[in-house]
């Protein structure tokens, strides 16, 4: 069974060797580059330029609508054949958020809860950007069921930088 995975930046090359996923979903500020690591297709890598902020800010990009359009429209072509992998500059915020966003997407309405408790289990240090998982909650007609089972998982283990980990696909 295929599953979601989560990782920092500094660690994508690695993991994309080892886990070999189809799809890769990048979440980095506007000025930083990732290059597609090979056995990606181009088209597969889905690059969002965002700032991990929940308001706006001078010189900052906050996630928009916009952004997690991107992210669900994204989702919808992958077939699950083999893994998909998400990362932001830690592993801990926009990476998390939008990994929690697609499995939403994939479970029906009313797992938003199970899918938090199986994000803290496998991540301690999960920390999802809630503007990410607002604008998400809204897109997928959650009725705020994603904001709150996120509000439910607790404080997030301090880290500067996540670890690896992988969800499964149903919840």
């Amino acid at each position: 069974m295929s599953a979601i995975y989560v990782c920092p930046k500094s660690q994508v090359p690695d993991a994309a060797e080892r886990l070999r996923p189809s799809h890769l979903i990048t979440l980095l500020d506007p000025s930083d580059e990732m290059p597609t690591p090979e056995g990606i297709a181009a088209h597969r890598h889905l690059r969002l330029g965002m700032n991990d902020v929940v308001h706006a800010l001078p010189d900052h990009t906050p996630p928009d609508e916009q952004h997690v359009r991107e992210i669900i429209a994204f989702a919808q072509t992958w077939d699950r054949k083999r893994p998909m992998l998400v990362h932001c500059w830690a592993g801990i915020s926009r990476s998390t958020a939008t990994a929690f966003t697609v499995l939403c997407m994939l479970n029906p309405r009313g797992r938003e809860t199970q899918i938090a408790v199986a994000l803290r289990n496998a991540a301690a240090h999960a920390q999802p950007n809630l503007r990410i998982v607002a604008l998400a909650d809204h897109l997928l007609d959650r009725d705020g069921r994603m904001v709150e089972a996120v509000d439910q998982m607790g404080p997030a283990r301090a880290t500067y930088e996540g670890e690896l980990f992988g969800l499964g696909l149903e919840h």
